[in-house]
C-alpha cells in the first residue's frame, strides 16, 4: 500500500515525472502573476498567467461580505486587430486602450517575475 502511495508522488515514468512538473511550474507561475496588480488581500486567491501563445487569463476567488463565494476569471484575447476580454463566460468585448496598456504592463511585469524566480533556478539545475 505505501509503495502505490508513493508512487503516486514520486512516479517512475519519465513522462509522468515532467508532466507534474510542468503542472507544478504552471500553478507557481499562476499564483505568482497573482501579485502583478498588487498586494493580495487576505482571504483571496489571485492568478494571472498566460494560458497560449494569444490568450492571458485573470483568476480572482474570494468571500463575500454575506459569505457567499464569489469567483471572477477575466479572458484576454489578443488577435491582429486589437485586445479582447471575456468575463465569466460573457462574450467577448475590445478593451480601451487604457485596460490595453495596464495588460501590456501586467505581461511584462509578470515576465520579469518569472525569471526572477525562475532563471536561479534553471541555471542550478543546468539547463
Amino acid at each position: 500500500m505505501f509503495k502505490k502511495m508513493l508512487s503516486y508522488v514520486l512516479p517512475q515514468d519519465p513522462s509522468v515525472k515532467a508532466a507534474m512538473i510542468r503542472r507544478n511550474v504552471k500553478r507557481e507561475a499562476a499564483k505568482l502573476g497573482g501579485g502583478v496588480f498588487g498586494p493580495i488581500p487576505e482571504g483571496r486567491r489571485r492568478e494571472f498567467f498566460c494560458l497560449d501563445e494569444h490568450t492571458w487569463v485573470w483568476h480572482e476567488e474570494w468571500v463575500d461580505g454575506q459569505g457567499i463565494r464569489q469567483v471572477r476569471t477575466t479572458r484576454y484575447d489578443i488577435r491582429p486587430l486589437g485586445i479582447y476580454k471575456a468575463q465569466d463566460g460573457q462574450p467577448y468585448q475590445p478593451v480601451s486602450i487604457d485596460e490595453g496598456n495596464r495588460l501590456c504592463a501586467a505581461t511584462q511585469e509578470y515576465g520579469r517575475r518569472l525569471h526572477e524566480k525562475f532563471d536561479p533556478l534553471l541555471a542550478t539545475a543546468g539547463v
